[in-house]
């Protein structure tokens, strides 16, 4: 009981936080990282332990899932070179550099266990990434390439860091093996991926329930992850691919109303994680510190090489692999060539998070299975360190360098100057589609739809005109929602009076609920 008791201050708290964090203009996982600290302090709090297993079966796979589900994959596709270069690229470099930077301060520990640290604290989070950069409201291209790189830096973290503990351990270790483990666990995870997710479509066309509907949705990820973990290939790779594909035909596999309900549950489930894992890694940075039997100097030293070899390696690398690849012809004339302020700000984009938390605990034990002595406790130490330090520097002042170096968002008038010319497409389609079902339905109706069509393609044109004054759409918005309220008083007095039952006041709810949603998510 006491368990269930703590998931459930846990998530309460989370939920706190982040309600705190939206009144004070931060993002949730810096303010839930400062109050799991703080809460660490408290006399009679319980201590916090994630399982390594359960944050990348249990917790991961939602995350990314998720974040696939939402990724453009044309525009993925656009920024795939860049994406490879960071997620790959610079991944194995930071490895390496961060493994000579401690090797160098504590000779005694062998190279491999330095080399695994590299690997843990090498790829930025998906989740404080991407939230923070769409609440900045950086350019899109920049957040597709944030958003691709977290999505896949994952597989090359956790098979680098299975490799350096396989080395540790006293297996063989060159360049060939390292390369065909690579592609073994990458290509076992596309296929996974894939053909799991040709499985979950092939669901979903024949579901017309949206309820079973959003629970394959659910159990997606988990099965996914579950079955490439028991072929030993790359799970991370596995659920991204199902999502990516997935979410490109999500408009083809599923009824509106699936689609609705599935965002809302994917969004509570996304929002209580993300709360939840932050808290977590602030409630076990007092108790880890705690157990190192390395001088405190010694920490300090090793923290500070490592927090700084990880930022300063990205700027490394970032100029170069923006620059250098357009001295290619192809490269040249399909690109333009950004200004230096786009690499800084992707540069300073490197909060680390969840799967740096993971891959830390999976670190192996001295002397169990012929890992020789190393301090394990010191690299875990020094991998939350890590988290808390770009967090805390990097997130909080990621906002300010993107408006001092004026990297802003797409502006809103080229979005909806495309808008109103597809909408204008879609408008004639759908004109068209009604002349030809008309047929023996009544006038009145006929002229209702087309005044409808009308009404959203004016909308549309209606966002490239003057802001400062209160467009038609915009009033019919503000009017209608001043009516819903009165119809919903009226039907929740009758309700209480007795002159409609439950069902019926449940049913004219639902109508004017989704009425409004959708009105507010026209405004949006």
């Amino acid at each position: 009981m006491e368990s269930i008791v703590d998931v459930v201050v846990l998530v309460a708290i989370s939920v706190v936080g982040a309600a705190l964090a939206r009144r004070l203009g931060f993002v949730a996982p810096l303010v839930l990282l400062v109050a799991g600290l703080a809460l660490s302090y408290l006399p009679g709090f319980p201590e916090a332990h994630l399982e390594p297993e359960l944050v990348l079966i249990g917790i991961l796979p939602p995350l990314l899932y998720v974040a696939a589900l939402e990724t453009s994959v044309p525009a993925f596709r656009r920024a795939l070179r860049p994406i490879l270069l960071l997620a790959v690229g610079l991944v194995l470099v930071t490895a390496f550099v961060v493994g000579t930077a401690v090797h160098l301060l504590l000779p005694e520990i062998p190279y491999a266990a330095c080399v695994a640290l590299g690997a843990v604290v090498a790829p930025p989070d998906a989740v404080s990434a991407t939230a923070i950069a769409r609440r900045v409201g950086l350019p899109r291209r920049v957040v597709t390439i944030l958003e691709g790189e977290s999505l896949l830096n994952d597989a090359t973290a956790l098979v680098m860091v299975r490799i350096s503990v396989g080395a540790l351990a006293g297996a063989a270790v060159g360049f060939w093996p390292i390369a065909g483990e690579v592609a073994l666990k990458a290509g076992g995870g596309l296929v996974i991926g894939f053909v799991a997710a040709f499985l979950a479509a092939k669901l979903h066309r024949k579901i017309e329930d949206s309820l079973l509907d959003d629970a394959v949705s659910l159990l997606t990820p988990f099965v996914v992850v579950i079955i490439a973990e028991e072929v030993h290939s790359s799970s991370v790779v596995a659920v991204v691919i199902a999502g990516l594909y997935l979410g490109h035909r999500r408009p083809y596999l599923l009824s509106a109303t699936s689609r609705l309900q599935m965002d809302a549950i994917w969004r509570m489930i996304n929002f209580l994680l993300e709360g939840v894992v932050f808290l977590m890694v602030g409630l076990q940075l007092r108790s880890i510190g705690e157990s190192i039997e390395t001088p405190v100097g010694t920490t300090i030293q090793v923290s500070m090489a490592v927090v700084l070899a990880v930022i300063l390696m990205r700027f490394v690398w970032m100029y170069p692999a923006t620059y250098l690849a357009r001295l290619l012809p192809k490269v040249r004339n399909r690109e333009e060539r950004p200004p230096a302020s786009v690499p800084t700000v992707i540069s300073w984009a490197g909060m680390r998070g969840v799967v740096t938390l993971a891959a830390a605990q999976t670190l192996p034990v001295p002397g169990e299975n012929g890992v020789p002595d190393y301090p394990r406790d010191l690299f875990i130490f020094v991998a939350f360190v890590v988290i808390v330090v770009t967090l805390l520097l990097q997130g909080t002042t990621l906002p300010w360098l993107a408006r001092v170096l004026k990297v802003r968002e797409d502006t809103t008038t080229e979005d909806a100057l495309a808008e109103a010319g597809v909408q204008h497409q879609a408008s004639r389609a759908a004109l068209e589609a009604l002349e030809k079902h008309a047929d023996g339905a009544p006038a009145s109706v006929v002229d209702r739809l087309r005044a409808l069509v009308d009404s959203r393609s004016n909308n549309a044109w209606e966002r490239l005109g003057n802001q400062q004054q209160e467009t038609p759409s915009a009033a019919y918005g503000r009017l209608r929602r001043e009516m819903i309220s009165a119809e919903r008083r009226v039907f929740k007095v009758a309700r209480n009076e007795g002159r409609i039952p439950e069902e019926v006041l449940t049913r004219a709810q639902r109508d004017l609920d989704l009425e409004e949603s959708q009105l507010l998510r026209s405004e949006d």
